[in-house]
Formats: structure tokens, sequence, C-alpha cells
């Protein structure tokens, strides 16, 4: 036998030997995702995080949030399409700052694939952006500034793709303030303050249009710094402008100075304060005391029914105290939301390997429709808004009964 055709029947041979190992076996996978693939292998963790405000004065916002996202990761018993599920927290600051530290700090592991956040709206801003270019989801259970998503049903300044919400649009949330100042306190004079948030200015702005379209009258509209200890000024400045009533649906510890020195200045005794949901938290109802009893909130209503009061009893068996913010809740609609898009949507090989495709991700987030949370019956429109939204006008009578209490003095309800 000639060399040549021992040489040819010894490469059939091997041939026949490839063929016969690859049968039965599926074509590689290939990624043909717009924006990416993520692919886990067998025993390696499905890696989400979660930014949040988890130090400082607001501190109380993001770790309530992030207990949350645990709590629906315990759900699923730490797993999801037979992986472990890996929770990166990371710190935004409740600042512009603290998004863009944190945001890339996130997507520098090509491996996440989504983010639970942010806790504020100044921080989402930079922090959508560099989620987005990056190919991740954000779905934040607190932002609420119209500028994230739609103003008017338009698109945000700020809107990026992949941005998604479970909290309300702040166009629900001021005009419920508004109508509740107009028509339900009688208020003709208004005033507001604001601290350049994009969250405070787009709130106190929607104010302000809602309460001019009632008829009433915006004496002034102002605002301070984040970081300002004395609030005097600007509170003198509301007094000489007549106002009946302050909207400043601003944070701590900003919002602590405001009510604490409202009781030094003359003219302060018959304006009525009104704060929103950045400030409905045990932290503040402790600092304010006897000076915040009469103080209105506007803000999202609490969940009820059997499905919450079992999330609740979950929270307070593995933290030892009940919910300590207003959007616990919120976060957790918001990891499920992404759990299941990731379901719905990624590859899994015969071996386990999952590819999670980042764009798939995205469209069936935004076709998301009629999911069944705590919060609510949740769709998703074409900017990002996905909540259900139903927001509270709460009154501080009794600081000993803490955020719990507040939370359930509700005077007012509006649904659109």
């Amino acid at each position: 036998m000639s060399l040549r055709r021992m040489a040819t029947m010894g490469f059939l041979v091997f041939m026949a030997f490839v063929l016969a190992a690859c049968a039965g076996r599926r074509p590689a996978f290939e990624c043909n995702d717009p924006i990416g693939c993520v692919e886990v292998p067998p025993g390696e963790p499905i890696k989400i995080a979660a930014l949040q405000a988890i130090s400082g004065a607001v501190a109380s916002l993001g770790t309530d949030q992030v207990r949350g996202v645990e709590i629906a990761i315990d759900d699923r018993g730490g797993e999801l399409l037979g992986h472990p599920i890996e929770l990166i927290v990371e710190d935004d600051l409740c600042s512009s700052e603290g998004g863009t530290t944190g945001a890339q700090k996130i997507v520098s592991d090509p491996k996440v694939i989504g983010i639970i956040g942010t806790s504020c709206s100044g921080a989402a801003v930079p922090a959508s952006q560099i989620m987005s270019e990056a190919g991740l989801v954000m779905i934040s259970g607190s932002n609420t500034s119209p500028f994230l998503t739609s103003l008017g049903g338009k698109k945000g300044n700020a809107w990026q793709p992949g941005y998604f919400r479970t909290a309300h649009n702040d166009e629900v949330q001021g005009k419920t303030a508004a109508v509740f100042a107009y028509e339900k306190l009688g208020v003709r004079k208004a005033a507001s303050i604001h601290d350049g948030d994009p969250y405070t200015q787009g709130l106190t702005m929607v104010f302000n249009q809602e309460f001019e379209k009632l008829g009433g009258e915006i004496v002034l509209a102002t605002a301070i710094n984040k970081g300002d200890t004395d609030m005097r000024p600007v509170l003198t400045s509301v007094a000489a402008a007549g106002a009946e009533l302050v909207f400043f649906p601003i944070f701590q510890p900003e919002g602590d100075f405001i009510v604490k020195q409202s009781k030094e200045i003359e003219g302060f005794e018959n304006i009525t304060l009104m704060g929103a949901d950045g400030l409905l938290s045990d932290t503040f109802v402790e600092s304010v005391g006897q000076d915040g009893v009469g103080m209105y909130f506007s803000g999202p209503a609490s969940p009820e029914g059997p499905a919450y009061d079992e999330f609740v009893r979950k929270y307070e068996e593995k933290y030892g105290e009940k919910p300590i913010q207003a959007f616990h809740a919120h976060a957790y609609d918001a990891a499920n939301m992404l759990f299941k898009a990731i379901e719905e949507t990624a590859v899994v090989e015969d071996d386990g390997t999952v590819y999670i495709l980042r764009q798939a991700i995205r469209d069936y987030l935004y076709n998301l429709k009629d999911f069944k949370g705590l919060t609510g019956t949740l769709s998703c429109d074409e900017f990002g808004d996905c909540a259900d939204p139903k927001i509270t006008i709460v009154r501080l009578d009794d600081p000993a009964a803490g955020i719990e209490g507040l939370r359930k003095n509700v005077v007012f309800v509006y649904e659109p």
C-alpha cells in the first residue's frame, strides 16, 4: 500500500472519529444580538448590580431597596436558570458624581447583565448614559423625574435606551400635590423650593404648572443648594411672598433644616409645609419630631394584600426591623422584572451554559404587559415607564409612631 493511500485512509479514519464524537451536539452558539451576548459557563454566576444610596443622610432610601432585591433573590432560591445569582452593590451617593463612579465600576465587569437603581434621579442621569452605552439595562425603584422617561408625552431630555423604572413618573405626583393643595386645603398662593437635582426640579416644575392650571398662584419658585444648612433667608422670602403653603420635595439633611428653622421665621405660623417621598423615612421623622407635626407628604401608596404582607414578614425576619423607606417593594418588582426578562430571552445549552442577549432583554421589557408585582400590575411604555401609579398624601400627626404610622395616616389618594 502506498504511503499516499495510507495517509488518505488515516485522515478518513480521523474524520470519522471526529464526526462520531460530535454526533448529537448542537451547533456552536452564534451571537446575533445587536449589542452583544454574555456567556455564563456551567457553575458561574449570573451577575446583576444594585446602584443605590447606601451611605450618608439618605442611606435608608438605598438600603431599603437593596434589601428588596435581596429578598427577590432569596425567593428564587438564589438561582436563575440553574446558575447562582451574584449581586454587586455600589453606592450612588444620591449625586451625579456618585452615579458616575458607581456606574463605571459596574460596567467595568462585562459579565453584569443589569442594574437595579439608582436611588436618586440626579445619580441616574449620568449612570443611565454609562449603562446604556455599555449595553446593560437599568430598572429603578425610586427615580421619579420626568426628565428620565417622558414629559407631556415626549421623550425626556435625559432619556437613555435601556432605562426603565417601577417608580411613578412625577407628572402624576406633582399633579396630586397641586390638586390636594388647591382643592382639599383651599390654598390659593403657594411657593416651591428645589435643590437643583433633576428629581426636585422636575417635581416642583409639575407642581407649579398644575397649581396654576387650577387657578392658584405660585408666588415664589426658588431654590437652595445641596449642602446648605442655613435656610432662614429662603424661608424669609417665602413668608414675605405671602405663600400659604410651601412645597419642597427635597432630601435630608436639607429638608430637616427647612422644617426646624421654619419655626423661627415670623409669618410661618400659618404656612403649611409639604414635602414628598424623599423625606418619607424613619430618619426624617425622628429628626424633626414635633417640629414636623402637621406637615404633608406626597408619595407612592403603600402596597396592600397577602403577597405584600408576606414580603414584609420576610423583610422583618431577615433584617430585624420593618421596611424603613417607601420603595422596597418597587425594587423587589424591578429585580423580578429583570429576572423574568433574562429567563424569557436567554439561550440555554445542554451542558448548562447560558447565553444572555442584551438587546433581547431590552426589547422584552419595552413590550412587557400586565406583570403582576407587589406594587400593582406593571406595563412598560416606549419611554421605560412601567409603574402602576397610585399617589397618596399623608400627614405627620404623631412622630412617635414613626414612618409606619405616617404612611398609614392617608388623607388623600389619587390614581390616574
